[in-house]
């Protein structure tokens, strides 16, 4: 098992292995537990273990994280008559940790919470540096908050349940921690599986690089911009095809656009590293889809500065910028990202 501490701006523990939710304690006062249906067993095992009396599963997928859904949580806890002091226990995915905590920041003005995520994208990523957010018809994450878990339960016995697809998607992100770290074992990811000797030393890699950065920049001012490598692009992807394509999927495409603007700008080829990646991935093919397509969802990122939207562009392996490009680098980057694609079978049709 092993064990991180996240000590800014408040401070909580994470645990990743196998027997971690024997180390659960909750706070005092009453609990509640917000579930994905998919993983019930392992959910309903937990509120019997902790003696939650007030249980709600939701249909997981980007589906949860609607303004529908959102009311839908809120109603249930507020119908049970729960008071501030009690704890919502988070169990499920990345839509569910990131619609839970939502949930917590803003159930009367702010109630604690604890995250046991069961997918590796989870794990690595959304149960980790307290965003929190539901999506508008309009983009990808635009209405959320901070909010900061008092405990992260990564149990990984809940990760052998998951498709392989699943479990690999969750890794494209740890892979972009090794691009910003530099940190060359985040690179490597074509022997893990849910029984690989090595994937809780991995995923305990993966976060520690996300608890540095975001202890060092917790509400995302200056150096947390990083994380966003290849999800500039990605998250409109996601967005157009109304989440048909999984973030893991649409984070690896936006990683190869990503590597081709640092190749235009002066830097290291990092496109064999990222194809490398996308064979290892397999994911489906892209629809049809056009500049023109993903500009509006460009133009409504939550990562505009002003009237400019900053792209986190990798020069190398741990030498990185975000800067506003011209329209000019971006779509010569865009027309090389289709040709390259195009070439590996991965697009129906791009136009």
């Amino acid at each position: 098992m092993r064990r991180l501490i996240v000590r800014n701006p408040v401070s909580y523990p994470i645990l990743i292995g196998e027997g971690v939710l024997e180390e659960v304690r909750t706070p005092e006062g009453p609990s509640a537990l917000l579930y994905d249906r998919r993983v019930e067993g392992f959910a309903l095992k937990l509120a019997e273990r902790l003696g939650v009396q007030h249980q709600l599963g939701l249909e997981g997928g980007e589906g949860a994280k609607t303004l529908a859904v959102y009311g839908q949580v809120l109603s249930f806890l507020a119908e049970k008559g729960l008071p501030r002091n009690t704890t919502l226990l988070v169990v499920g995915g990345g839509t569910l940790t990131d619609l839970g905590g939502f949930v917590a920041a803003t159930y009367l003005r702010g109630i604690p919470y604890l995250s046991f995520p069961t997918t590796t994208l989870s794990v690595v990523d959304a149960s980790v540096g307290g965003k929190t957010g539901i999506n508008l018809p309009e983009g990808k994450n635009l209405v959320g908050a901070f909010h900061f878990p008092q405990g992260v339960y990564a149990e990984l016995e809940a990760l052998k349940t998951l498709p392989p697809f699943t479990f690999k998607e969750g890794l494209v992100e740890a892979f972009k921690h090794g691009i910003i770290s530099r940190e060359e074992g985040l690179l490597e990811v074509e022997d893990l599986t849910p029984e690989s000797p090595r994937l809780e030393a991995y995923l305990a890699q993966a976060v520690a690089v996300k608890v540095r950065i975001t202890e060092q920049d917790p509400t995302e001012k200056g150096e947390r911009r990083l994380l966003n490598l290849g999800h500039t692009l990605g998250h409109a992807l996601e967005a157009k095809t109304r989440h048909a394509l999984p973030h893991g999927a649409a984070v690896a495409y936006g990683l190869l656009y990503a590597a081709l603007l640092g190749k235009l700008l002066g830097g290291e080829d990092l496109t064999p590293l990222v194809l490398r990646l996308l064979r290892w991935l397999s994911p489906p093919p892209l629809p049809r889809v056009s500049w023109e397509d993903l500009l509006p969802y460009l133009l409504r990122d939550k990562k505009k500065v002003s009237e400019s939207l900053h792209w986190v562009v990798p020069l190398a392996p741990g030498r990185l910028v975000i800067q506003p490009l011209s329209e000019e680098t971006l779509r010569e980057a865009f027309t090389a990202w289709r040709e390259v694609l195009e070439g590996l079978g991965l697009v129906d049709q791009i136009i």
